[in-house]
């Protein structure tokens, strides 16, 4: 599958001694749908300004459609779209003014695209912007991001605050109806809700590394949970290296291990390590896995 946009290497710090990415290297191929998961600090928001050419990284390289965005700014921002929870909506005072001010930025423009997202949110050119409610103006701002019919849509908690159908909606639009037509998508998103039902492959970013990087089906049935008591193994090193471990944490009296295989199989596997079966294995739902993996301290996102 060629890359439409690959992250090589790439490390990035906003304070001394305060590293937000630190060799994160992975890529997306043409039309894979990618969600970016990770708690708030761990760098999702600085890697998909790093990929739109805003932020530079200080090591490693990025490279989108093949190029470089230090030197091909231009030529990569004709095929990205881009929403975000903040994106402000700027242009002109109804839905049209602002379809025509971003039409003049793009050769590329999909009228049929524009009055299909048109269509689906039920808008007229005729809406004052500051008349829609939060979740009409997310999706205006998704129009105009991705009606030049982008190559690559970079979705940063776009429908953050959004309530449960408005974020739905807009999801399954941006990402359904986009990835239809071809379009690549890395979306950032802390619903697992979302993720689960939209994402075909899921990167998890912590303390600055990617810590999994797997198809969601495979992480379906191939990640569980083993719960070992810690009187049965006082150091939880015996488990660091036991094969496909992903993570090993204390919760007061057991020792929790995230670890590749089956249930069974992983039951097996532990028991043999420490002697005794008194293991408890079990596949977990995805918000379950990820506040296993990464912990469930929050920090202030980047």
């Amino acid at each position: 599958m060629k890359p439409v946009l690959e992250f090589l290497n790439i490390s990035r710090s906003y304070k001394r001694g305060v590293v937000v990415l630190k060799d994160v290297s992975f890529s997306v191929g043409q039309g894979e749908v990618v969600a970016l998961l990770g708690r708030n600090g761990t760098g999702k928001t600085t890697l998909i300004n790093i990929a739109l050419g805003l932020v530079k990284p200080e090591r490693g390289e990025v490279r989108v459609f093949g190029m470089s965005p230090k030197t091909n700014a231009a030529a990569i921002r004709e095929r990205i779209g881009y929403a975000s929870e903040d994106g402000a909506l700027r242009g002109g005072e109804t839905v049209g003014e602002l379809i025509a001010f971003h039409r003049k930025f793009f050769r590329r423009w999909n009228d049929a695209l524009e009055n299909e997202l048109l269509n689906r949110f039920g808008l007229s050119r005729r809406d004052r912007i500051r008349r829609l409610s939060n979740g009409q103006q997310r999706q205006v701002g998704l129009l105009c991001a991705v009606s030049h019919y982008a190559d690559l849509l970079l979705l940063d908690e776009p429908a953050a605050g959004l309530d449960p159908a408005a974020r739905r909606e807009f999801l399954e639009t941006s990402i359904q109806l986009l990835n239809r037509e071809g379009t690549t998508i890395l979306f950032s998103s802390h619903h697992m809700t979302d993720v689960e039902r939209l994402g075909g492959r899921i990167v998890l970013l912590d303390q600055g590394t990617v810590r999994l990087d797997r198809d969601l089906d495979r992480v379906r049935g191939e990640v569980c949970v083993a719960i070992v008591p810690r009187a049965l193994a006082p150091n939880g090193d015996v488990f660091q290296h036991a094969a496909g471990c992903l993570r090993v944490r204390a919760a007061q009296q057991d020792w929790h291990v995230v670890i590749e295989g089956a249930p069974d199989d992983v039951r097996a596997r532990l028991a043999g390590l420490i002697r005794n079966e008194r293991i408890h294995c079990a596949a977990v739902p995805l918000e379950e896995l990820f506040v296993e993996l990464v912990g469930s301290e929050r920090q202030e996102d980047l």
